[in-house]
């Protein structure tokens, strides 16, 4: 969670109102831009990556238009709805790195909200009964790990530094 830019409602924190305009100058700044808008409740654990930000139904893509802070309500308006929207959130975490906003707003304290410039994917897939094996080819190693279930072989190829970051990784799991 470090480098996120903090700001939360009656904090007597000395950066509060610097947090505040700098979330505030990032919001304004997405006038015209293609955004991700997810909700999600809060875990029990209250940690965020215990979350699944992967799309799911009521996830909307939209430009955002207007957006603006007044006090310190977020407004916006989307294409596809006449009216301006608004949220007063009692908390706002940004993340400048990865170019995404949580709001955790004052009327639905067990809700966040993420607004983010859309990134980049990654196609995830599960095996779970791989068949891997290593071999020379052409002085490089090659890792390859098969799922006869899906049908599926994926091949890697490993620099000899990769080598290494693998192996202490394997040896710090046992």
């Amino acid at each position: 969670m470090q480098n996120r830019i903090v700001w939360q409602q009656e904090t007597s924190s000395p950066s509060s109102a610097n947090d505040f305009a700098a979330i505030s100058q990032w919001w304004s700044g997405l006038a015209g831009q293609e955004i991700t808008w997810r909700q999600r409740l809060i875990p029990e654990s209250g940690n965020l990556s215990d979350l699944d930000w992967e799309p799911q139904r009521f996830d909307e893509t939209v430009v955002i238009q207007s957006p603006n802070v007044r006090g310190i309500t977020l407004y916006w308006r989307s294409p596809h709805l006449p009216d301006e929207r608004s949220t007063t959130p009692y908390k706002l975490e940004l993340d400048p790195i990865y170019q995404q906003l949580f709001i955790y707003p004052q009327t639905q304290r067990g809700i966040v909200i993420r607004v983010a410039l859309p990134q980049v994917e990654y196609q995830k897939i599960t095996i779970a009964q791989p068949q891997i094996a290593i071999r020379q080819l052409s002085g490089r190693s090659v890792l390859t790990i098969r799922d006869e279930s899906q049908l599926l072989e994926v091949s890697v190829n490993l620099s000899p530094e990769a080598i290494t970051i693998l192996s202490e990784a394997l040896q710090s799991t046992h």
